[in-house]
């Protein structure tokens, strides 16, 4: 039986918080040589029927079933080395970009904020509770100078996931009454590879982290978790009902593809 390449796993994630530990059990690491094409990769046996190919933020992973042979995984590797090469520059680019985008947890540190940018200003103890001080672009910590760099990132994660319950709360809400659904709940989320997920409960999960990006962006990931409230698919009628609640989703999607996170 020829093998065959799984198009639904040739991707490259453009977004999200990526694995970045050792290869797990069972992947044995490979290099891959191919007249001037090279690269290293993480073959993995499974119990499916067609070879995968997965780039993330810490290598290029290939999934193969168990009958295939090594010949035949490099021949698809040859067949695609083209992309994958491409697909690697671009995961090097993201790196830099978000090499620029560290955050320093000092005093003054700026962080990405619905499209826009917060300074974070330690204003002691007696500020109470933390403030967002949105003439100054600012959020007044009540934080002591000098405090620790961990301190001052977990006030900021715990202010940040308060208002993202907030916003999302408030958006899928109005999403759902425009598309006549019921959202249950409203939760948040830290998945390491996706912006939230939907179920047929009419409970919702949205990774707090999109709070960086603009609100458009946000209105997109929260219409599309609110639009399986209908269809617990992506087929067409799901498209339609993200259309008939935010009617620019591809501009969206695409931006959101190409936007960067800050390491935290």
């Amino acid at each position: 039986m020829p093998a065959r390449l799984d198009s639904a796993t040739q991707q490259f994630d453009l977004f999200g918080v990526f694995d970045t530990a050792a290869p797990a059990a069972g992947r044995a690491q490979r290099r891959f040589v191919h007249g001037a094409h090279s690269f290293s990769y993480e073959l993995r046996r499974a119990s499916r029927r067609s070879i995968g190919i997965r780039i993330d933020e810490s290598a290029v992973r290939v999934s193969a079933p168990r009958w295939v042979s090594l010949g035949q995984i490099e021949q698809v590797l040859a067949d695609k080395a083209d992309w994958v090469l491409r697909q690697l520059q671009l995961r090097e680019q993201r790196l830099r970009e978000q090499s620029c985008l560290r955050v320093d947890w000092v005093d003054g540190a700026r962080l990405p904020w619905l499209g826009g940018e917060l300074r974070l200003c330690l204003a002691g103890r007696a500020q109470g509770v933390a403030r967002l001080d949105e003439a100054r672009g600012a959020l007044l910590l009540p934080l002591e100078p000098g405090c620790a760099a961990e301190t001052l990132r977990a006030a900021t994660q715990a202010w940040m996931r308060e208002r993202a319950l907030e916003l999302f709360t408030r958006r899928a809400h109005e999403f759902a009454r425009r598309l006549g659904v019921r959202v249950v709940a409203v939760g948040l989320s830290s998945a390491r590879t996706r912006w939230g997920s939907a179920g047929a409960d009419g409970r919702l999960r949205l990774h707090w982290r999109l709070l960086h990006f603009a609100p458009h962006i946000v209105d997109y990931v929260v219409a599309h978790e609110v639009s399986h409230l209908r269809e617990m698919n992506h087929g067409p009628r799901f498209w339609a009902a993200v259309s008939e609640i935010f009617p620019d989703w591809r501009r969206a999607r695409q931006e959101l593809r190409a936007s960067v996170l800050p390491p935290w």
